[in-house]
């Protein structure tokens, strides 16, 4: 693994989220096959409800940081960041209903499998004061986010 340093690290250098749907704050470490992540659960969010934000939200945190890791390694190859889908989760397990604002939450991610189609699926897991979430994520890139969306209308 390697460790980056914080200014490389911004994950909104990263991840093509922006504004309220940009969660995670920043990238820790980056490896091959793994990143790790760190956010405070935010309370000026779209998710954000009397203090508290959805377990499911917590989802979102391990796509994101998906897409963290699929945005370091395009930089490293002298790419442009791009879109991704989220197909599916798999065997999503939590301890909590909602994460409460303010925690720090950690969301860590493994690539298991990579096709050359752009299909992947990655390890996930959330933790952080009480909260620990796995999943495992199916994810879809294709290499030309244009002509993909056009021949999907």
């Amino acid at each position: 693994m390697q460790n980056l340093s914080m200014e490389a690290l911004a994950a909104e250098d990263l991840v093509p989220h922006s504004g309220d749907m940009s969660l995670l704050d920043r990238v820790l470490i980056v490896g091959e096959e793994t990143l790790t992540a760190e956010l405070y659960v935010r309370d000026d969010g779209i998710f954000a409800r009397d203090g508290r934000v959805p377990g499911y939200v917590g989802i979102e945190y391990m796509a994101q940081a998906v897409a963290a890791f699929s945005g370091y390694h395009a930089k490293q190859r002298g790419e442009e960041v791009r879109l991704g889908f989220l197909l599916g989760t798999r065997k999503f397990e939590t301890s909590v209903d909602s994460f409460l604002c303010g925690d720090k939450l950690t969301v860590e991610v493994e690539r298991l499998l990579q096709a050359e189609n752009g299909m992947a699926t990655f390890e996930c897991r959330v933790s952080g004061d009480g909260a620990q979430q796995s999943a495992r994520l199916n994810v879809y890139q294709p290499d030309n986010i244009e002509a993909y969306l056009k021949e999907k209308i």
